[in-house]
């Protein structure tokens, strides 16, 4: 059986070339990027030109780049910078972040800060009013991410951000799932810091970025070694940063590619389901990522379809959390207002270049038919 794999929000595979430029750090180059014989400094020599790569994939200079361990550690890192500049205030943080943003801000808490969500609306936007309404004296951050990892909706970033700046409060961005798919420019959007992971656009897991701005100066995070120009210490991961380097440079090559033909797999797809009783697309009137699709089909909790589907040969994800054995709705979900019975049923598959339309109507027969199934069952 053929198995076509759809949850490239998770993870997508390395892209052309990347493993061919990672190859030689994991097997003959074993230098140290700081050591200063030749072996150091041809390790040295690949970092900077990664960081370039990294740097034009968001229109930023490659002095503002910080290697991380990914996009967690990179959210972890901007967060943890309130504490050390401040002694109180609160930070605000839209509702839909990832855990990853959320939990690390939720954290502060401890330290006698202030945490407050920034609502979305039920279409899964941060609306302009509502965040200026929320800014005060003792804001000391907020963070928006650019596009959700679970609905794909897009935020009007800009302009958040010049919010931000107006009232003299750094703003931070989550751009994991939007790096590789959307056009991004960091100096022209206005924020402050963006956190990017490389595993969402072809490159390795375990390797990302925080970007800074030149005007931000931002406590370092990891100390004892002076690496990432003393903001985060620790022997840089050589392979994986060339890796990430490379695939960065891919998908700025092949941006307008991978738009145009995820976006005609998610209307296919899109058109399919609403030929399905039941089934709802969850901010379908939103801009959104174009290789991502968030639905739901009446009926149906998000583990039986997964399972069901993963039997059929197809991946994709579920838009909730199991903890402790305990399915729950999706929180990006019940930000949007959307009720549990619905989340609950939550499915999200997302795209690549490698996915065909043909696959996509594959998967979509398969749902109709678990949906034909089911109201056989529910009818007897």
């Amino acid at each position: 059986m053929a198995f076509t794999y759809l949850d490239n929000n998770a993870g997508a595979g390395l892209a052309e070339g990347v493993l061919d430029a990672m190859l030689p750090y994991l097997q003959q180059q074993q230098g140290n990027p700081s050591s200063s014989h030749r072996f150091g400094r041809f390790a040295h020599s690949a970092l900077d030109k990664a960081r370039q790569q990294v740097a034009n994939l968001v229109n930023a200079d490659p002095s503002q780049v910080i290697f991380t361990s990914g996009g967690t550690e990179a959210n972890n890192q901007a967060i943890a910078g309130v504490a050390e500049l401040f002694h109180d205030g609160k930070v605000l943080v839209s509702a839909i972040e990832h855990p990853a943003m959320l939990e690390p801000a939720q954290r502060l808490t401890r330290h006698g800060f202030e945490f407050e969500l920034i609502p979305v609306n039920p279409a899964g936007i941060v609306e302009a009013d509502t965040l200026t309404d929320m800014i005060d004296d003792t804001t000391r951050l907020v963070s928006v991410m650019w596009a959700n990892n679970e609905t794909g909706v897009i935020q009007d970033i800009p302009t958040l951000a010049a919010i931000c700046k107006q009232k003299g409060v750094p703003f931070l961005c989550d751009a994991v799932q939007a790096a590789g798919k959307l056009e991004l420019d960091f100096d022209a959007s206005g924020v402050d810091m963006m956190t990017l992971s490389a595993h969402k656009f072809g490159g390795p897991k375990g390797i990302g970025a925080l970007i800074v701005s030149p005007d931000l100066e931002w406590p370092s995070y990891i100390l004892g070694g002076g690496q990432e120009d003393d903001k985060r210490s620790g022997t840089e991961n050589v392979a994986a940063i060339v890796g990430f380097g490379a695939a960065a440079e891919y998908v700025s090559s092949h941006l307008a590619e991978y738009q145009q033909h995820c976006q005609q797999l998610r209307e296919a797809l899109e058109k399919r389901l609403h030929d399905i009783p039941g089934v709802t697309i969850f901010a379908e009137q939103s801009q959104r990522l174009p290789n991502t699709v968030f639905f739901a089909l009446q009926g149906f909790d998000s583990d039986t379809m997964l399972m069901a589907l993963d039997k059929q040969g197809f991946a994709v994800s579920s838009g909730s959390a199991c903890g402790t054995g305990r399915q729950t709705p999706s929180h990006v979900l019940k930000a949007m207002e959307v009720d549990d019975l619905t989340a609950l049923g939550a499915v999200r598959v997302s795209f690549s270049l490698q996915n065909t339309v043909e696959q996509v109507e594959q998967l979509a027969t398969a749902l109709a038919k678990e949906a034909e199934r089911f109201n056989h069952l529910m009818n007897r």
